[in-house]
């Protein structure tokens, strides 16, 4: 006759716990942060009315109004009109889509550049790396703002300025992500397992793409985060200055390069503040989201 005692019946009745993926860890310390989550939900609402903007509102951005230059902000035009009598709400949702965009599209080319360059360098080493290197160097180097200007001199007209700036911004902007992939791929490389993969005769791409790129994944989108705040901020500058979007295209640097005359930074406060408002969330909720990604995805960091 089996005897079995109360402890062995609890051991027998404790069923082990499933253990949580690394994904499902990261979205549960992301959720914690309650900074970064309403970052998110700030920069996704945003987004949205932007995207939104010819079905939010109906006013004409392009349309000049003689009869309705720098009125204040009513129960018509929300933030007023600027000196030209456009509304400031209108092309503040209008400048949304362009400043998004090439920070977006800065950003994507610049991650998917400086990650090319970086796992290549990181991964062959010796002459390759040094090569490499020295041409990141240079792009690092390279007069940003005098690029800009000659460019936009040599190809006014010719092609979209508008991609020709985010063009511009992206080729000069991937050094540094490259430097940083590719100190993570140095370090990544002398791993056993990597070994064990080059050993079985797993191609240079094959072991980049499936074994070195996913455990550098988590570095490469917390500097995604940085660098799209750093593209709005490159945007917003050049077109302050009157070398980045068209003028005739609405943005939020546009929006702001009425602040530079005295009058309207003095006395029509509405027509420069809110660009300035938006940019500057915009860009702090970015870096919240970019510090919310990198304590999640941080492996130290879990318990």
């Amino acid at each position: 006759m089996e005897i079995v005692t109360r402890s062995e019946s609890k051991v027998k009745n404790i069923t082990p716990k499933k253990s949580s993926s690394p994904l499902a860890i990261a979205r549960k310390k992301f959720k914690k942060n309650k900074l970064s989550v309403i970052s998110l939900i700030f920069l996704i609402i945003v987004s949205i009315l932007s995207i939104l903007a010819p079905y939010i509102t109906t006013a004409d951005i392009t349309r000049i109004n003689i009869g309705q230059m720098s009125l204040k902000p009513s129960g018509v035009h929300w933030l007023g009109t600027d000196k030209s009598g456009r509304d400031v709400f209108t092309r503040l949702l209008y400048g949304g889509r362009i400043s998004l965009l090439v920070g977006i599209s800065c950003t994507l080319f610049s991650i998917l550049l400086g990650t090319l360059v970086g796992s290549i360098a990181g991964y062959f080493g010796g002459i390759v790396d040094h090569l490499l290197m020295r041409f990141t160097d240079f792009v690092l180097n390279f007069p940003f703002l005098v690029f800009v200007i000659v460019l936009n001199a040599i190809l006014f007209g010719k092609v979209s300025s508008l991609w020709v700036l985010i063009g511009v911004i992206s080729f000069l902007s991937w050094g540094g992500i490259a430097r940083i992939v590719r100190s993570k791929i140095l370090s990544e490389k002398e791993n056993e397992y990597i070994i064990a993969a080059i050993s079985i005769g797993c191609s240079p791409a094959k072991v980049i793409m499936k074994h070195l790129l996913p455990n550098v994944l988590s570095t490469i989108i917390v500097q995604a985060t940085i660098t799209f705040a750093t593209m709005i901020v490159a945007e917003s500058g050049l077109s302050f200055l009157g070398f980045g979007v068209p003028q005739e295209v609405p943005s939020w640097g546009n929006m702001l390069s009425s602040a530079s005359e005295p009058d309207v930074l003095q006395f029509k406060w509405w027509i420069w503040i809110p660009p300035a408002l938006i940019i500057t969330i915009t860009i702090l909720s970015i870096n919240f989201i970019g510090e919310g990604l990198k304590d999640a995805l941080n492996p130290k960091s879990r318990r």
